[in-house]
């Protein structure tokens, strides 16, 4: 069942609500819809949860399924939402320190590196702010709408459009050093894995259902490997979408996708070490110690793997139907967010859930993000909390 817009390209990528309904009903196999898991009350919580501040500043995506995130960095959290604001807030309270429209329908971002915010939008722009006062660096056209947040060292900016480009952009200026191209599928998620840059190559999740690392330099390819191959009779059937966040721990590189696996390769060669048949499009976090992996995949369920063979630990069905965000690493906890803005903290242990609250009115999007202890949650209607989390 396809629980996100997968809808054919076109320009712009923007569907109405009404298409996505459609092709839900065909993928689930008739009329009836999947009815989200009730919650059932939690009788002995073990943690208690606790909203420090609230904005209304986050990543609004005005309902469509966009690459707007939230960018987490020492001197603050950065938003950026689909009407072209930027927000810099105060990681303490949620103050906005600075704030600039760009005037642009924002798809992408914000990435922040360096001096340098860069968002991209649906207008193929590709613009770069000030770090410290939200002014404007430059601004450039790329080929097509920018479809996930960029990817910088510095130096150089890698960016993705929705007509199958990887280009790569001087981080001075925006001037184009290199860019390929690959075919797109006809249909698709969405295509929003953002580029990784380790060392001097840049990785991508395609839609295709395979990752491509390239040189830095000048996108010559260094190794291609498939994390899941388009099957089925159907377009539908056929989805293999990578758009959950590619995740690089050590010289491990796990990368999930929507056609049926969850895989971890070897950064530097491409090489598979394991791979689990599991779907997914939100995406994973790997526990404090390195030595779990824990996925939501599309039917609701949260999965916890081991990393050194991805068997699995164990798997929580509780919240069944209620279209999980990415998971996170809270506290020692796995904290989940659902369709109606609850968070939910599930055990390490057992996957047993242990403590909820409902800091939020919506759907939660946007990769989960920990620092200083504190949960930052971003839903679809642009509110972004910070919460923490205390141990019974």
């Amino acid at each position: 069942m396809i629980s996100a817009l997968s809808v054919p390209r076109a320009r712009g990528s923007l569907f109405l609500a009404a298409v996505t309904t459609a092709l839900l009903l065909t993928a689930c196999g008739g009329t009836s819809v999947r009815q989200p898991a009730v919650l059932e009350t939690i009788d002995r919580p073990e943690v208690t949860v606790e909203r420090d501040w609230r904005s209304g500043r986050g990543p609004a995506t005005n309902g469509y399924k966009l690459g707007l995130t939230a960018a987490l960095h020492r001197d603050a959290l950065f938003t950026a939402n689909a009407d072209g604001w930027v927000y810099a807030l105060n990681r303490e309270d949620g103050d906005v320190i600075w704030r600039t429209d760009t005037d642009l329908a924002l798809s992408g971002g914000p990435t922040v590196e360096g001096d340098q915010v860069l968002v991209g939008s649906r207008d193929a722009e590709l613009v770069a702010l000030s770090r410290a006062d939200g002014s404007e660096l430059w601004r450039v056209a790329v080929s097509s709408e920018v479809v996930a947040p960029p990817a910088s060292n510095g130096e150089i900016v890698i960016v993705r459009t929705v007509d199958g480009r990887v280009a790569a952009l001087s981080a001075s200026d925006g001037s184009q050093l290199w860019a390929t191209k690959r075919t797109v599928p006809p249909l698709t998620l969405r295509g929003l894995s953002a580029p990784v840059i380790v060392g001097r190559m840049v990785i991508s999740g395609l839609e295709t259902g395979r990752l491509v690392a390239q040189r830095l330099e000048d996108g010559e390819p260094v190794w291609t490997q498939a994390v899941s191959v388009p099957s089925g009779r159907s377009e539908l059937e056929r989805i293999a979408d990578i758009d959950a966040p590619l995740l690089v721990e050590g010289s491990t590189l796990y990368a999930m996708s929507y056609g049926g696996d969850v895989a971890a390769l070897d950064v530097y060669s491409g090489d598979v070490r394991w791979r689990r048949a599991i779907k997914t499009y939100s995406g994973g976090a790997v526990s404090d110690d390195g030595e779990r992996l824990y996925v939501t995949d599309e039917e609701g369920a949260v999965w916890a793997l081991q990393t050194s063979n991805g068997a699995a630990a164990w798997k929580s069905e509780a919240l069944s139907w209620r279209r999980l965000s990415a998971p996170a690493v809270h506290e020692g906890f796995v904290a989940v967010a659902d369709f109606e803005g609850y968070v939910h903290y599930l055990s390490p242990e057992n996957g047993r859930i242990v403590g909820r609250e409902r800091p939020l009115g919506d759907r939660v999007d946007v990769l989960p993000l920990v620092a200083d202890s504190h949960l930052f949650l971003a839903d679809v209607e642009g509110r972004v909390v910070a919460l923490r989390a205390k141990a019974e």
